[in-house]
């Protein structure tokens, strides 16, 4: 289906706009709708929506999506420490707190990498992390850390066996088909700049590799290509990685924005307030280049921004590409559809239960058991249950996640709190 002509008119606008008022020497966009990519385009300077631009820190989506693999693959654990997988690591705050930035570990590489214009080796940054800080004791708050990505990388290296680059090739990019990302810049690409204060001209910006913080922000890429990463960010290919894990990444771990609570992360992405959207990805900066990617998973849209100027902000124009598709052209609800029944043994819980006063309803769908409060706004999400041992449900999603339903003669009992046909007081 063609996008109509007056939305793509208006994202023409803005990307237009935000290159002329903010002097970008080129920009590319493009925009996701359930899916699929709708509508692309690309201004100034030889830009065009299959040009490469540097990533940047977007690098951490892929590094964090390779840490739930190996998670989901019983390698690691989320609550083991550093120096369980990198023997020797002189700081071990444990592998969550380095995926959501709260392990309280300095920004940058310990090395003055940035002054230096040289980033270290795997071996020399493990060799010499006892330089570094705890700036912040961990789980204290959100403090970005491209060090903490850059363990991170060395944990996939360790626990996988494979060198992290050949890693994200084999088991990320080609599999999901993102075959114009890359680690090394591949043609078309574009030129990194840092546009003049005061004269319409730039300086050129000269190309940095990475060394150990390849797992940072090394990587290459178009916006065609983040588009279909923002949708396997919401509907993956289960072969490639669970969708439990994926919705695992998008929960909220930390607010970023500690002033007005605008933002925040989960684990290797960033979480943005919109007014009532939530938009997840991540931003990007490298010498010369800005990155934007964001998809809104309730709304199934997303946006892709990249240009080759170091001084530039593609959040805002991002949310508005999101926002103007979702308001002109909303992706219509799934249509109903009939399904198989419950299990027999499950119709006794099925219909309207009390706790204390307030009316629960429980329902069987999509092959789950559900419950959920009445009075609820509509956007609150069910509890929902799988069977466990001895008869027992377990939350696995929603409301009280991770507690026990237990099953009695003439109640229910969940998180301890009794379950009845009728209202009354608990005792």
């Amino acid at each position: 289906m063609p996008t109509p002509e007056r939305l793509a008119a208006e994202l023409e606008r803005l990307v237009a706009r935000r290159q002329h008022d903010t002097r970008l020497p080129s920009v590319a966009a493009a925009v996701l709708r359930d899916g699929e990519v709708v509508w692309e385009s690309a201004v100034g300077e030889n830009g065009t929506p299959d040009t490469q631009y540097r990533l940047g820190s977007i690098t951490k989506t892929f590094t964090a999506a390779a840490i739930m693999q190996l998670r989901d693959a019983r390698k690691l654990d989320l609550e083991d420490r550093l120096d369980v997988h990198v023997q020797g690591a002189a700081h071990a705050p444990t592998i969550r707190r380095l995926l959501s930035h709260t392990s309280g570990l300095q920004r940058e590489t310990h090395d003055d990498a940035w002054l230096n214009q040289r980033f270290a080796s795997v071996p020399e940054l493990v060799e010499t992390l006892d330089r570094a800080e705890h700036v912040l004791p961990p789980g204290a708050r959100f403090h970005y850390s491209n060090l903490a990505f850059a363990l991170l990388g060395i944990v996939v290296e360790r626990v996988s066996g494979t060198p992290y680059r050949e890693y994200v090739e084999q088991r990320l990019l080609q599999p999901v088909g993102l075959t114009r990302t890359t680690f090394e810049p591949a043609e078309p690409a574009a030129k990194g700049y840092l546009v003049k204060p005061y004269v319409e001209g730039v300086w050129d910006e000269a190309p940095v590799e990475t060394g150990a913080w390849i797992s940072a922000g090394q990587l290459w890429g178009t916006v065609r290509d983040l588009c279909r990463w923002a949708a396997f960010l919401v509907d993956p290919d289960e072969s490639v990685l669970a969708r439990r894990s994926v919705e695992e990444m998008r929960t909220v771990q930390s607010i970023a924005d500690h002033v007005r609570w605008t933002s925040g992360y989960g684990l290797g992405l960033s979480l943005v307030r919109d007014g009532d959207r939530i938009v997840a990805g991540h931003g990007g900066s490298m010498p010369g280049f800005i990155a934007f990617l964001g998809i809104s998973p309730a709304d199934k849209v997303g946006a892709a921004v990249l240009t080759n100027s170091s001084g530039a902000r593609l959040e805002e124009v991002g949310l508005k590409l999101i926002a103007a598709t979702v308001e002109q052209w909303p992706v219509p609800p799934e249509p109903w559809r009939v399904e198989e029944l419950p299990p027999p043994e499950l119709e006794r819980l099925l219909g309207i239960w009390f706790m204390e006063g307030d009316q629960v309803v429980f329902r069987w769908r999509g092959g789950k058991l559900e419950a959920r409060f009445t009075d609820l706004p509509d956007w609150a999400p069910p509890a929902v249950f799988e069977p466990g041992a001895d008869g027992r449900w377990r939350v696995i999603s929603g409301w009280e996640q991770g507690e026990v339903l237990r099953i009695e003669d003439e109640r229910m009992v969940l998180s301890g709190y009794p379950i009845t046909r009728e209202p009354g007081t608990w005792v």
